[in-house]
């Protein structure tokens, strides 16, 4: 295989560019639907369990598939890769917006959600590792920053954009992956980039077992608050769903081929790195869903204006995201991992000790520094998982890494959920008794509460009274419960710091110190069998 031609300047600036740009709607995505789901349910007349099912289908088919897509990318291609990504991804979200009314409605809308999971999969490794091939290993921490800061405040964006589309069409939500997709493709075909690869035989036993423990854990976890922990179902799917991928690991260790080399998880750095990233993500995906419910449920605001509420989280997010890069850069990830992890673990103890005076100005600042904590670990702590891989396995690296999220994310959320049903029930019926309720007749209510919000969390709505149009009618929502569901969500802040510390220790225990320039080299220039590393492929203008 011949090397990759450098990419330098405006060109490096250009590749980047189209790459954020190609995964830009994966992270639209991951919000801009939930504060439409009210409206697409009532406009297509859709069950409560048809709903759900066209959230978690996507969420299910990008969890199980990051792997695919990652070895996909590796073995074909990244520039391929992202590239039917983005066109599959887009041509499923006008499939979305295109839904029909009617007996077909669930069904098309369910399927074209899958299809956008899968696109994703199939794009974000290949992204990301073209990010990575692209920039020197010194320069890597503060371009994988400015791609994960952008990226993460889309994230943000994305209920802002769903409140104000919506008001003019629910299938909007979907449409407007269209143009970010064509300027995506734009920019690739401008860009050019040139990435090695290697071509392999694709492990579809591999893929089947991985497919297959990762969608019944997840589901698992996604089903929990709903069904109750107590619902045998549920452990059966979770017990499933890893022995399955404790067949998998077997498998793989005895494949020539494997779809996932376990060998990589002998590099310390890169197991410590994932599991930082995955007790984090107990955390930071759930945030996402908690803090929109209190600012609806507890501050009263309206769904788009939930999203601003989130904005103060990922200023400090992005301004620390590109400080945390530029660190890894200069003295490794061991630092500002750590520091990441203490940081947000203040920032979500001060917020929780906060958000039950009801008043978002006390609590903004340390909304700020829970995102800057967040930010600070989050991007290096990827970046060096992935620079442990060798330039025909950045690809695999990132399908791991994203795995291990989206498992961990599915967790914190039927975890965390769970645990704020529970919280409620106590809360409620506290508040209840102290305005005189008996207790027994103030816990048969608050089990009603309580439960009424757990049907409204699965649905990525909150649901504590309706209006006409499905959304939560915030006049309804009596003062009482207001400070309840406050009560609750300092407790889920509390343990949020609390997890946000275990990764702390996990990473200052865990990681080396320095940047190990030669541990990152030698993984660059690792061995294959017949021929050594000048053996593959490299992208050139196809």
């Amino acid at each position: 295989m011949s090397e990759a031609v450098p990419v330098h300047g405006r060109s490096k600036n250009l590749v980047l560019a189209a790459m954020i740009f190609a995964v830009a709607m994966t992270f639209i995505d991951q919000t801009i639907v939930s504060i439409a789901v009210p409206e697409i349910q009532t406009k297509l007349g859709l069950s409560a369990t048809g709903v759900q099912w066209a959230v978690n289908a996507y969420l299910l088919a990008l969890a199980s598939l990051f792997a695919f897509g990652g070895r996909l990318a590796d073995t074909l291609g990244h520039r391929r890769m992202v590239t039917l990504g983005v066109i599959i991804f887009a041509a499923a979200s006008a499939m979305c917006g295109a839904t029909p009314k009617g007996s077909l409605a669930e069904a098309w809308l369910i399927t074209f959600r899958a299809l956008q999971g899968l696109g994703g999969a199939i794009m974000f490794p290949a992204a990301l590792a073209i990010v990575v091939q692209t920039y020197e290993v010194r320069e890597r921490g503060k371009a994988l920053a400015t791609f994960f800061g952008i990226s993460g405040a889309l994230t943000a964006i994305g209920p802002i954009m769903g409140g104000f589309l919506t008001q003019w069409t629910w299938r909007a939500i979907f449409w407007v992956n269209l143009p970010v997709a064509a300027v995506a493709i734009l920019l690739i075909a401008l860009s050019k980039p040139v990435t090695d690869f290697r071509p392999a035989k694709m492990d579809y036993r591999g893929l089947a077992l991985i497919t297959g423990g990762i969608v019944l854990g997840v589901f698992g976890f996604q089903q929990a608050p709903l069904w109750g922990w107590s619902n045998p179902a549920i452990g059966i799917c979770i017990a499933a769903g890893l022995a399955l991928l404790l067949v998998f690991y077997r498998v793989q260790r005895k494949t020539d081929s494997p779809l996932i080399d376990m060998d990589i998880f002998r590099n310390r750095t890169f197991l410590v790195e994932n599991l930082v990233l995955g007790i984090s993500m107990l955390v930071f995906v759930p945030l996402f869903l908690f803090s929109s419910e209190y600012a609806q449920i507890s501050l009263g605001k309206q769904a788009k204006d939930a999203g601003v509420f989130l904005l103060y989280f990922f200023i400090g997010f992005a301004i620390a995201t590109q400080i945390g890069g530029r660190m890894l850069d200069r003295v490794g990830a061991k630092r500002p991992v750590t520091m990441g992890c203490v940081l947000a673990a203040v920032g979500f103890f001060l917020w929780a000790q906060k958000v039950t005076t009801l008043d978002f100005g006390k609590q903004q600042w340390f909304i700020v520094l829970a995102g800057a904590g967040m930010g600070f670990m989050l991007s290096p702590a990827s970046t060096d998982a992935v620079n442990q891989a060798g330039r025909y396995s950045y690809g695999e690296a990132t399908g791991i890494t994203q795995t291990i999220r989206n498992y961990a994310a599915s967790l914190g959320l039927a975890v965390l959920g769970t645990t704020l049903v529970s919280r409620m029930r106590t809360n409620v019926s506290n508040q209840l008794v102290a305005q005189g309720t008996p207790r027994g007749v103030a816990d048969h209510l608050a089990a009603g509460l309580a439960q009424m919000q757990n049907s409204g969390s699965s649905s990525g709505s909150s649901g504590s009274g309706s209006s006409g149009n499905g959304a939560p009618d915030l006049s309804q929502i009596p003062h009482f419960y207001k400070v309840a569901f406050a009560q609750s969500t300092a407790t889920i802040f509390y343990a949020m710091a609390g997890i946000m510390a275990a990764a702390a220790i996990v990473a200052f225990v865990g990681l080396k110190r320095g940047v190990a320039p030669e541990a990152v080299a030698a993984a660059d220039a690792v061995e294959v069998p017949d021929g050594g590393p000048t053996q593959g492929v490299a992208e050139a203008t196809a």
